[in-house]
């Protein structure tokens, strides 16, 4: 088994990288799917947020608001890291199991990817046999958040500063995928990786 820790910050288009490692034979264990999950209604996940942050952040139907959430947590430090205490276990809990699913049923024969936005953050990076770094210049981060999401420039600026900077996470980086060009463009840099992951650890797979 290989483990390699994939991050970027948001716009980089760490989706579209995971997305083509999937395809080429990596089991992607993402994150923002794990966060998802350990909210859902009826979870402890979920009480403990509504504890935290009252009725308010819920919907109708009891399901969380995430964009009544992130309104609080991305304009208040303090909010976004108890916001961090009860979610970060409870995702790590959540990948470690599904890592271990994947391994049994691989038979330890796999290369796993942990999609993880904040692994620069959350100090991860040593967890990992290596980390993959999506990277892409601020100023086309902020362009790629205001065309492509809808958000205006300072709600992008607030979400990219409430990140690690590019050099933080260019600094664990073991492997950098620049994203700035054309799709073209990816996915080579994705193909030569994905060589590079291989050559690592050698899995009885045909490469696509």
């Amino acid at each position: 088994m290989l483990r390699a820790g994939l991050t970027g910050g948001i716009g980089s288009g760490k989706s579209e990288v995971s997305r083509r490692l999937a395809a080429r034979g990596a089991v992607i264990i993402d994150a923002d799917v794990a966060a998802r999950a350990v909210v859902e209604p009826g979870t402890a996940g979920l009480a403990r947020v509504a504890e935290a942050f009252g009725a308010g952040v819920l919907g109708p139907d009891g399901a969380l608001d995430r964009e009544r959430l992130g309104a609080v947590v991305f304009a208040d430090p303090a909010a976004r890291a108890t916001l961090n205490g009860i979610v970060h276990p409870l995702v790590g809990a959540w990948m470690q199991a599904a890592e271990q699913d994947a391994v049994a049923a691989a038979g330890g024969d796999v290369i796993i990817v942990h999609d993880v936005p904040l692994l620069t953050e959350n100090r991860r990076a040593g967890g990992f046999d290596l980390v993959i770094v999506v990277d892409v210049p601020p100023a086309l981060q902020l362009q790629r958040l205001v065309a492509q999401r809808g958000m205006t420039p300072d709600q992008a600026r607030a979400r990219m500063a409430a990140q690690a900077s590019r050099e933080q996470r260019l600094a664990v980086a073991d492997l950098v995928i620049d994203n700035s060009g054309t799709l073209a463009d990816l996915d080579r840099r994705v193909a030569e990786v994905w060589a590079d992951l291989q050559y690592r650890f050698p899995i009885d797979r045909q490469p696509i």
